[in-house]
């Protein structure tokens, strides 16, 4: 028997490659000889780096960026050194989980860690960029990222700007001559999940300003600086993307990417099916095994497990899924894929004992066990 787990992250209590331990030692315990092969996934947003350096034989690296605030602090992203690839997570730099509640005011804080670690890795010799830009703190536009790269954005009197969103609207000028010269040999694909256009009743701030701690009166100073700034690179640069699908994702950064560094925003999670070629690995499998922190309406949808419970189909898999919680909406999955679902839990539990990572790894092994122990009676 032939086994593929690919299971997302159960988001505060499990990584993807420790639920996939845990659902190993369950299928061994019923199938001692079963071919069980674990592929850490992530839909670009938290634990991309993880599922991607450990399913391919990466490595993480560390250093100091500029934080939101313009605070230092401690980054990782993962290195892929045979395709000289670098995977980035734009939390880590810019995350709205590294601002106190008190904190949060998207006028104040940057992007421009994000380009910190684009730069490093340059200088490591990554030339391929693999970018999650969810869980932003941001809605500068991308601005801070391409100022740390090396890009100039002047106001009326011909000063450079300041770092931040209240500065978009003070943008008159761009100048691009000394932006870093091997920006021009990179790629970078852009996980992004999010069709905002860049500014409007649609746009980045104020859809997700107020998420990120704007006032109404904030909302509209911010999106007046989004559409400063996209007048200002139309004129300059002759690009007219605003409404393209996705530029206002995370503040605007999905338009940086797009407008200055040619981006392409994907599916999170094709990108991640692509990188780790989980088609490949699933060829020949009797069972693929997936799911998530929580299995709902929004999953089936086209988030991780079912583009994951696709590429099960296809080759005639039998697709099962394990979710720490499952709402009743949830059966939609069954038509997007997935045969069968079930919760991980086995009573009547408050929340911190559910999600305690001993609990979870100990209950998701337990349910894979009867899972195929009633697989094991019926073939």
């Amino acid at each position: 028997m032939k086994v593929v787990i690919a299971i997302d992250s159960l988001k505060g209590s499990l990584t993807s490659n420790e639920a996939g331990q845990a659902i190993k030692d369950g299928v061994l315990s019923v199938y001692h000889d079963a071919d069980v092969k674990i592929i850490p996934v992530a839909d670009g947003g938290e634990g991309t780096v993880e599922a991607l350096v450990l399913g391919m034989n990466g490595i993480f690296e560390k250093m100091m960026v500029t934080g939101p605030l313009g605070e230092k602090i401690n980054a990782t992203y993962g290195v892929l050194p045979e395709s000289k690839t670098a995977i980035i997570e734009m939390a880590q730099a810019s995350g709205l989980t590294l601002i106190p509640q008190e904190s949060r005011n998207p006028l104040n804080t940057s992007t421009y860690g994000v380009g910190e670690i684009i730069k490093e890795a340059i200088n490591k010799g990554c030339r391929n960029f693999i970018v999650g830009i969810g869980g932003s703190a941001t809605n500068d536009a991308g601005v801070g990222m391409l100022q740390a790269l090396g890009f100039e954005f002047y106001n009326g009197a011909g000063e450079l700007i300041g770092v931040g969103g209240r500065f978009l609207n003070d943008i008159k000028s761009i100048k691009i001559e000394n932006a870093l010269k091997e920006l021009a040999d990179c790629t970078f694909k852009i996980a992004c999940d999010v069709d905002n256009p860049l500014y409007g009743t649609n746009g980045a701030a104020h859809i997700y300003g107020p998420q990120k701690g704007a006032t109404p009166e904030i909302v509209e100073e911010l999106d007046r600086g989004l559409v400063n700034f996209a007048r200002v690179v139309k004129s300059e640069l002759g690009k007219d993307i605003a409404n393209m699908p996705g530029a206002g994702a995370a503040g605007g950064l999905g338009y940086g990417f797009m407008a200055f560094l040619n981006g392409n925003l994907e599916s999170g999670v094709n990108i991640i099916i692509e990188a780790t070629k989980l088609d490949d690995m699933v060829a020949g499998a009797d069972f693929l095994i997936t799911g998530e922190g929580r299995l709902d309406y929004q999953t089936s949808m086209g988030k991780a497990p079912i583009g994951i419970a696709k590429i099960g189909k296809k080759h005639g898999a039998k697709v099962i899924a394990f979710a720490g919680s499952v709402s009743d909406d949830a059966k939609n999955c069954n038509t997007e894929g997935i045969d069968a679902y079930f919760s991980i839990q086995s009573g009547a539990i408050s929340l911190e004992e559910a999600m305690d990572s001993l609990n979870a790894s100990k209950n998701l092994r337990n349910i894979t066990e009867q899972a195929f122990r009633l697989i094991k009676s019926v073939r």
